[in-house]
């Protein structure tokens, strides 16, 4: 099994004592624990009994969804959750692939691995956000390991580590705090060290997004280049000749602070609390991450539209079995309020700016953070689940931004 993570072992930098670097490589793999996901049928009939036992709260008063998600919804995907949902879904599409475990300062952390059989394949972490996880990307892994399986160029393919943030999915939960954007950074760049990648890229959108960018801070001597699907710039209110698309980034950005950013509110100031209700009701777990699958994606008015019911429930599976309510939020308690920081990135950036994202901003506002950028593109569809809404843009857009620095 070990074969599986490196055709060809190579020294890691981590290794101080050349001498010993093809022992402690194997070391590091000894560390590495096949994992297989597990959806217990006890597990299962909790869910099934707690949701028939939910309690509905009384109907919003407006006809939309501007006090959050509507309760005739809910109940249609709770009814569906509980009746004709495929509970063993999940771990049927995570288990096509390999799964592993690793520890990585002092916490276990839950990644695919995924190689490609083309030998110019290169390293590509990426690194999914709240509330998404791994299954954002599960469409995406075919095109981009074998590209030329699915109408592409065999020389674009990339070898794919997939991992959940500490505190999601099936990694471990934090028990103290520090666990931050910065120290993510750090273990994902340990993890690529471990899997024996010298040099790699580096893809994320929404949390994804600011570890991508503290990866290109903290490791540039391996790091070859960043793609994001969220570029957190703000946009610059004292520039002169705003364009079209920097006034409605502007007015995203007010709507986010009078609108949308409540449940970043709470999950930054008052994670516990919160846990409290969403891991012990499904039903609450579900409507506070269908909330943002509608008002997030690019949708036409319904969720579905962008991403379909099964899927939805895919992702909300993994925060439900893993009870990760409070463990998910605490990183907004950790960091939110830092991911906008200023230094300088001059690894190769590239980025795709989707019109229903959260977070927009100009090509001219983000070269005052990425000074070298390499790729940037601005589509007419899609939103902020780039892999999950629009899997072919999406890899169409990776792959052009890193054909340059192959």
């Amino acid at each position: 099994m070990p074969l599986l993570f490196c055709a060809n072992p190579v020294k890691v930098d981590v290794i101080k004592d050349q001498r010993q670097s093809t022992k402690t490589l194997r070391h590091f793999m000894s560390e590495i624990r096949p994992f297989t996901v597990e959806v217990k049928t006890e597990d299962v009939e909790d869910l099934k009994r707690r949701l028939a036992a939910t309690r509905w709260p009384d109907a919003e008063t407006p006809d939309d969804w501007s006090q959050g998600a509507p309760l005739a919804y809910v109940k249609e995907v709770a009814h569906y959750w509980l009746h004709d949902y495929d509970h063993q879904r999940l771990a049927t599409r995570l288990n096509v692939f390999d799964n592993f475990l690793t520890e990585i300062q002092g916490l276990d952390i839950h990644f695919l691995h995924i190689k490609s059989s083309n030998a110019l394949a290169k390293p590509l972490i990426m690194t999914h956000g709240w509330p998404g996880s791994v299954v954002e990307f599960l469409k995406v892994v075919g095109p981009l390991t074998e590209p030329q399986n699915h109408g592409g160029n065999a020389d674009d393919a990339f070898h794919l580590v997939l991992p959940s943030l500490p505190g999601y999915g099936f990694s471990g939960k934090p028990t103290t705090t520090g666990w931050g954007i910065e120290k993510i950074a750090d273990a994902w760049a340990e993890l690529m060290a471990r899997l024996g990648y010298q040099q790699y890229f580096s893809q994320g959108g929404d949390w994804g997004s600011a570890v991508t960018s503290a990866i290109a801070r903290q490791d540039a001597e391996h790091c070859l280049g960043i793609h994001l699907n969220m570029v957190f710039v703000p946009p610059d209110v004292t520039a002169k000749d705003l364009t079209d698309l920097e006034k409605s980034a502007m007015a995203g950005w007010q709507f986010y602070q009078d609108w949308d950013s409540g449940y970043s509110k709470q999950q930054a100031t008052r994670p516990q609390t919160l846990g409290y209700g969403l891991v012990d009701s499904p039903t609450g777990q579900a409507a506070w991450i269908i909330e943002k699958f509608y008002a997030w994606t690019d949708c036409n008015g319904h969720p579905e539209n962008a991403i379909s019911r099964d899927e939805m429930l895919d992702d909300i599976m993994v925060y439900w079995l893993n009870a990760t309510g409070a463990s998910s939020a605490r990183l907004y308690w950790q960091s939110f309020g830092g991911v906008g920081a200023a230094t300088p990135i001059t690894v190769p950036m590239g980025a795709t700016i989707f019109p229903k994202e959260i977070f927009r901003t100009s090509q001219r506002f983000a070269a005052q953070v990425y000074k070298n950028i390499v790729h940037w593109s601005v589509k007419e569809k899609g939103g902020h689940f780039a892999a999950f809404e629009q899997p072919s843009v999406f890899v169409e857009e990776v792959r052009a931004c890193f054909k340059t620095l192959r």
